[in-house]
């Protein structure tokens, strides 16, 4: 990777792999788009409006910009994408193709991110395989193995550089939550830096795979340095740092603030969803393939969270 296009570059991953990329590739090397811009994100570096629903737009900024790479992040998450199932569709797989196609015509490298959301009731729950049933549920679940399958037809028919990795929900500092089902994590941070106390809906016992931000930003540019030989699976990598329901996160807190309380008003929507993830994720592929391997438990994790929370 030389020169780099990212988008949905203000979503929650976009917003601090731009910035981890620019200290590694050099700040003019590093495209940020999205459908609006933030203020302050253009002094930051070059950025770009491009709705990624709009093709043509979205080839000729990577086409004038010269990138060499694509990270396609730009998409509807899953609880969004349950209330408007239509437009999650339109959004993730029509911007998915379009990035695709434009990987193909110039030649680019691609990354584009799965999630656990890709499996369903019928998915081993403990040590989900890395091949395994996948019957998702949900909208957001449907396009993310249609993405995977898609990722893979383009390595296979057109011989683009596809790669990939199945996120777990992604807690960080920097974003603020963003609509996905493993939110309630993130929020829990702000609420017990902010009031002491977090009312989850999530219920207790709930069991789903979780990682800090740093070490979600670190797979994506190791899985893209990563010698194409040795990559087996490509387009959807199990990877996980945490496995653990909201009481696990409490008394993780508890540590740090002895006060804290939660308590629950479960939502049975994402209840729903919840439930038709895994607990926990086997991540041997990314090992073995890549070198995958997370820095943070749950404990070093919340540590750091609620230090820089409170900085903020």
């Amino acid at each position: 990777m030389k020169k780099i296009l990212v988008t949905g570059a203000l979503g929650q991953i976009g917003s601090e792999l731009v910035e981890k990329l620019r200290e590694t590739y050099g700040t003019a090397n590093v495209i940020g788009t999205d459908i609006r811009i933030a203020e302050g994100a253009a002094e930051k570096g070059p950025f770009e409006i491009v709705d990624v629903t709009d093709a043509d737009k979205l080839f000729s900024v990577a086409k004038d910009y010269q990138v060499d790479t694509i990270m396609h992040l730009a998409a509807l998450l899953s609880a969004k994408a349950e209330a408007n199932p239509k437009f999650a569709w339109d959004l993730n797989m029509g911007g998915l193709i379009n990035a695709l196609e434009v990987a193909r015509e110039l030649d680019l490298q691609f990354f584009t991110p799965s999630s656990i959301g890709a499996f369903g009731p019928s998915t081993p729950k403990d040590g989900t395989p890395q091949e395994t049933v996948q019957r998702p549920t949900t909208m957001y679940g449907v396009n993310k193995v249609a993405g995977e399958l898609l990722c893979d037809y383009y390595y296979h028919r057109f011989g683009v550089d596809t790669r990939g990795v199945r996120y777990p929900g992604l807690i960080s500092y920097v974003s603020p939550p963003g609509g996905g089902t493993t939110d309630y994590a993130v929020e829990m941070y702000y609420e017990a830096v902010r009031n002491k106390a977090y009312r989850s809906d999530i219920d207790a016992g709930t069991y789903m795979d979780m990682m800090y931000m740093p070490d979600a930003l670190q797979a994506i540019m190791q899985l893209m340095e990563a010698d194409p030989g040795k990559l087996k699976h490509r387009n959807a990598y199990n990877i996980s740092a945490i496995s653990a329901a909201p009481e696990d996160f409490a008394i993780a807190i508890r540590k740090h603030i002895p006060d804290f309380k939660l308590t629950y008003e479960v939502d049975p929507v994402k209840q729903k969803i919840a439930e038709s993830w895994p607990n926990s994720m086997d991540s041997s592929a990314a090992r073995e393939e890549w070198g995958f391997k997370a820095a943070y438990d749950i404990d070093a994790m919340t540590k750091d969270m609620l230090e820089k929370l409170r900085s903020k």
